[in-house]
This record gives structure tokens, C-alpha cells and sequence, in this order.
């Protein structure tokens, strides 16, 4: 027993030496983080106006979610309501408007995921394979600018143009011979629409980000694969794309996690009374039934509904693509 012991104080004093050690450099690595944060504390302060603003218009309304849970009465206030619990997510669930809203909010948010997501991408590949720098510059220019006009004018402009007496579109129908075609009016027509000018306002601005991607691409991975006798579209596929790949990948899961949130500028500005079975969506139902109808609690409940399943498919996307590609949010 007394060799053991003698043995056994060697590597004690091995074990007790290591975790001082540990310690030790954990000591140096939080006074040089700290270090670190003295030196650009400077810096620091260019976020204060960030952090107030999140602050103030982000988190501070959290407080509001509690309307969901009462029968709200502005005059009132929010304490001074009645709190009835789940009745108006009971009310939600059970009503007859709610589920066809939610279909048309998914499907038309759907849509937009599958068909606009690749745009942008594949105008930024476009633009970088063109050579002339002011055709370049001019079809940047051209794609970008829509995202500066609101949808208010947008709405207008698409309408003018689908216009069955003085549209454009209807003119040419005509010209060949066909019926003039009320788009607007007609549901096999609006989700088409609703999608076709969500890419055209929003494919230029969102292909900035894909475009800087492929910037920071090393020249030197083009120069191997011109060794390599490799055409445009090889290196496009071998080179251009997996250089990408982790910015698709965190940008497609900001996309999965806005499916919930249906431009209602652009739905708002384009619903009319015929298209309303297949056009109205989550937002334009909140907007309808808390501030017309000042059903407030019941809106409330909606908002956090949608927010709840926002949060769950970025959170869902988020984990595999994490698991699959390595590359996420967090």
C-alpha cells in the first residue's frame, strides 16, 4: 500500500500541476479579450445608437404581447384590461377567416422562396461573367432601382401596365388577336403577379450580398481551372458556386425564417374585392381586424402567432443546416 501511495503522488502532482497550468492560460486569454476590449472601447460607442434603437423599438414592445391575453380597451390601458387567457388564440383557431388567410400567406410566401430565391444568384453569376464594365454598371443600375420606389408607386405602375383598357400587356394581347385580360381582378392571375413583381423589385437589391461573395472568391482558384482547360460554365459550377455555398446557405435560412412575413405593403396596394379568397394574407387580416375593427387583443394574437412560427422554421432551418453543410447563424 505504501509503494502505491508513493506512486500515486507523482501523478497527482502531474494532475494538480496541469489544471494550475489550465488555469493559468485561461487567465492570460481573458485578460487579453479584456485587453482587447479596452483598446477599441472607443469603437464601441458607434454601436450605442444601434443598441438604443433595438432598445427602444424592439424590445421595449415586447411588453405589448400581453394584450394578446386580454380583452384590451385602449382607455383602459394594458394592465387595467381584462385578462382572459387563451381566448383569443381559442378565437383564432376556431374562426372561419384564419386558416384560409394562413394558406394564402404560406403559399404565396412559398412562391416567392422557390422561384426569387435563385434570382439573384443567378444575376449575380450573370454580372460577373460580363466583361463590358459599363453594360455591367448599367444593367446594375437598372435591376437596383426598383428597390428605392415604395410600393405604393410599384402597385401603380403594375396595374397601368395590366390594365385591360390602356395596359401594355393588354394592347399586345389584342394585337394578336386574343381578349383583353383583367389581371388584377382575377385569382388564377394575382399570385403570379404578387410573385413576378416581389423579384422585380427585390432580385437587383439582394444580389449586392451574392455579388460581394464573389468578389472575395480567390482569383488564383480561376487561374488553376484555366490551367485546367475549364470553360465559363465549369468554373461557374467548379469554382464560382461552392465559393458561395455558405452564403447561400445563411441567406436562404433568412429566407426560410421571413416565410411568415408577407410584404403587406405590396398585398395591400394590390388586393381589390375580387381577389381577396386567394390575396389576403396575415398582414392585410391584422391590419383588417385590429385597427377597423379595433379588435385589438385578437390582432395581438395573430402578430404572435406568425412571430412563434417565424421563430420556429429559422430555428429549424438553422439546425440542419448546421448539421448538413456546417454553415449557420449560430
Amino acid at each position: 500500500m505504501a509503494e502505491q501511495t508513493r506512486k500515486e503522488e507523482p501523478e497527482m502532482s502531474k494532475v494538480k500541476s496541469m489544471e494550475k497550468m489550465e488555469r493559468k492560460k485561461r487567465k492570460k486569454k481573458d485578460i487579453s479579450i479584456l485587453q482587447q476590449y479596452y483598446k477599441c472601447r472607443y469603437l464601441f460607442f458607434l454601436l450605442i445608437p444601434t443598441i438604443v434603437y433595438f432598445v427602444i423599438f424592439h424590445y421595449v414592445p415586447m411588453y405589448g404581447v400581453i394584450i394578446a391575453f386580454k380583452e384590451f380597451y385602449p382607455l383602459k390601458g394594458i394592465m387595467g384590461s381584462e385578462w382572459i387567457g387563451l381566448a383569443n388564440f381559442k378565437k383564432l383557431f376556431t374562426g372561419v377567416y384564419f386558416l384560409p388567410v394562413l394558406r394564402n400567406t404560406l403559399i404565396i410566401s412559398f412562391a416567392k422562396l422557390i422561384v426569387g430565391f435563385p434570382m439573384p444568384i443567378i444575376l449575380s453569376i450573370l454580372l460577373n461573367e460580363v466583361r463590358c464594365k459599363w453594360f455591367k454598371k448599367g444593367v446594375q443600375t437598372i435591376a437596383y432601382l426598383p428597390h428605392f420606389i415604395g410600393w405604393v408607386l410599384l402597385a401603380g405602375i403594375v396595374q397601368q401596365v395590366l390594365s385591360p383598357s390602356t395596359g401594355m400587356v393588354n394592347y399586345l394581347i389584342q394585337q394578336f388577336g386574343g381578349e383583353p385580360i383583367f389581371f388584377m381582378g382575377s385569382k388564377a392571375w394575382f399570385r403570379p403577379i404578387v410573385v413576378l413583381s416581389s423579384i422585380w423589385r427585390n432580385c437587383g437589391w439582394q444580389s449586392v450580398i451574392f455579388m460581394a461573395a464573389i468578389m472575395g472568391i480567390d482569383s488564383q482558384l480561376y487561374e488553376a481551372a484555366d490551367l485546367d482547360g475549364a470553360g465559363r460554365l465549369q468554373k461557374i459550377m467548379h469554382v464560382t458556386l461552392p465559393c458561395i455555398i455558405p452564403t447561400i446557405i445563411i441567406m436562404f435560412i433568412f429566407a426560410i425564417g421571413g416565410v411568415m412575413n408577407d410584404d403587406f405593403d405590396q398585398i395591400y396596394n394590390m388586393l381589390n374585392a375580387r381577389v381577396m379568397s386567394v390575396g389576403d394574407v396575415i398582414g392585410t387580416y391584422t391590419y383588417r381586424v385590429g385597427l377597423q375593427q379595433m379588435d385589438y387583443g385578437y390582432a395581438t394574437a395573430v402578430g404572435l402567432f406568425k412571430n412563434v412560427i417565424a421563430l420556429i422554421l429559422i430555428t429549424t432551418s438553422n439546425f440542419f443546416s448546421r448539421k448538413l453543410s456546417g454553415s449557420s447563424l449560430w
